[in-house]
């Protein structure tokens, strides 16, 4: 599913027009990327929740050349899915 289906699938669910979906998603993204930002964990209950997660410098190798390269230190999100999501994904 991609950004244009789930604008979509939203106005469906919801009643919504589907400009005023596509509005609301982008504030959910636009909320979303703000606060990882400031490495600030949102937690949505029953659904899960994001995560800012540090990863240090590590060694690598480039693929093309096998040569040794150093990833510099950044900080991705991790998604844990909560109770509700598991257990619909797994009936």
């Amino acid at each position: 599913m991609n950004k244009a289906d789930l604008i979509e699938a939203l106005a469906s669910k919801s009643g919504l027009a589907k400009q005023d979906a596509k509005k609301a998603l982008d504030a959910y993204i636009e909320i979303v990327t703000e606060q990882m930002t400031k490495k600030e964990e949102i937690t949505l209950i029953g659904f899960g929740s994001f995560i800012p997660r540090p990863q240090s410098q590590r060694l690598a190798r480039n693929p093309k050349t096998g040569e040794p390269v150093m990833i510099k230190p950044r900080t991705t999100v991790k998604f844990k899915p909560g109770k509700y999501l598991l257990e619909a994904m797994n009936k």
